[in-house]
């Protein structure tokens, strides 16, 4: 077996690795973008704690088969980095779209998130959602804002007999 051959299976065996472990993968094209504004992408993910990388379309391929992310395969096509998140599902897809604000030539592809495939157009709208505690907060002001009325109200209701009495 060639070296170079040997090369690749590492390369699709960390692709592969990568792509089992991750909640939600993100494909974007970088082209138009100058090597400081790829270190600084690259910074501010590593720092977010998420994955960004440029990897051969043909072994993202190759590893993606059998795999909920090969649907991403239909996209491939041209210079393409991938966003991998393991832990917030959404939160790759937030950070290309504010570094794409930045980065006028970045274009958000498609994504997969939770094994299920996005457009480019539905991953832009699963950017714009709330983060997670956000969600749970509003949730929670939900559930106590009924209590605390109804705790209010007797608070009232006690005050208004006492003041009577």
């Amino acid at each position: 077996m060639s070296v170079q051959k040997e090369r690749k299976e590492v390369v699709v065996s960390e692709i592969r690795e990568k792509l089992l472990r991750a909640k939600s993968v993100v494909l974007v094209n970088y082209s138009g973008i100058n090597v400081e504004q790829a270190t600084k992408l690259r910074k501010g993910f590593r720092e977010a704690g998420l994955d960004y990388k440029v990897y051969k379309n043909k072994l993202v391929e190759v590893a993606a088969k059998d795999t909920a992310y090969e649907a991403l395969v239909k996209d491939l096509n041209g210079p393409n980095a991938f966003a991998i998140s393991y832990g917030d599902a959404v939160a790759p897809a937030k950070m290309i779209k504010d570094y794409a604000k930045e980065f006028k030539k970045m274009e958000l592809l498609s994504g997969v998130v939770e094994g299920v495939y996005y457009s480019a157009e539905q991953v832009a709208e699963l950017a714009n959602l709330p983060s997670r505690e956000v969600l749970i907060g509003k949730f929670l002001g939900s559930i106590k804002s009924p209590v605390s009325n109804f705790a209010y109200l007797l608070q009232a209701i006690i005050d208004k007999q006492e003041a009577t009495a």
